[in-house]
């Protein structure tokens, strides 16, 4: 079970724990400042249904598929929440997703920084042959995000899922892959150096 082992990742511009109850509070806070769950193409929790989307979070962890994190900025402030989800520990695979941040510190270098630190950690610790991405096909500003961090397009999963309010979901997949980590580390943290200069 080391692949689901609770970890902290520090950085510079982030820390990310291991999710718990006692975030609740910060949690609410962030996901009220700019009223994220009012995006139509993606889930995030409203604040009345925080403690339900923690719940939610840790019971996959139980079960051994996700392992969830709540974002800090470099002031300790909690700004969000992050995972490594549909965990496939006998391939050594995971997806990055079921992310959202405060919108005080969307376009910084807090994601940059939050993905720089989950992709060393399942690259370097967890040996990880390949991690995804995935995002609705009309979430443009997390389709930019992911291309930035430098993965590549694997494909559109058409009519993939139901969303909450019936549409239909393309689901866009993307990875990097175990042979592209350093390369691509090597642009995050040059991306990092830009973004703090």
């Amino acid at each position: 079970m080391a692949f689901l082992e609770p970890v902290t990742l520090r950085g510079e511009h982030a820390r990310l724990e291991p999710l718990s109850h006692d975030h609740i509070d910060g949690l609410v806070e962030a996901v009220k400042d700019g009223e994220l769950w009012k995006l139509w193409y993606t889930f995030i929790p409203t604040a009345e249904n925080m403690k339900q989307e923690i719940d939610r979070r840790l019971g996959l962890f139980a079960a051994g598929t996700m392992l969830p994190f709540t974002v800090c900025d470099a002031d300790g402030k909690i700004a969000g929440m992050t995972t490594y989800m549909n965990v496939d520990a006998a391939n050594r695979r995971v997806e990055i997703g079921s992310t959202w941040y405060a919108k005080r510190v969307q376009r910084s270098a807090l994601n940059t920084q939050c993905k720089l630190l989950l992709l060393t950690h399942a690259f370097e610790k967890l040996n990880c042959i390949a991690v995804e991405f995935r995002t609705h096909f009309f979430n443009h500003q997390s389709r930019r995000g992911i291309e930035r961090l430098g993965a590549k397009l694997d494909g559109i999963l058409r009519s993939h899922q139901i969303a909450p309010n019936g549409t239909l979901r393309d689901t866009v997949v993307y990875s990097i892959i175990a042979a592209e980590w350093p390369t691509v580390k090597a642009h995050l943290n040059y991306q990092l150096n830009e973004k703090t200069r």
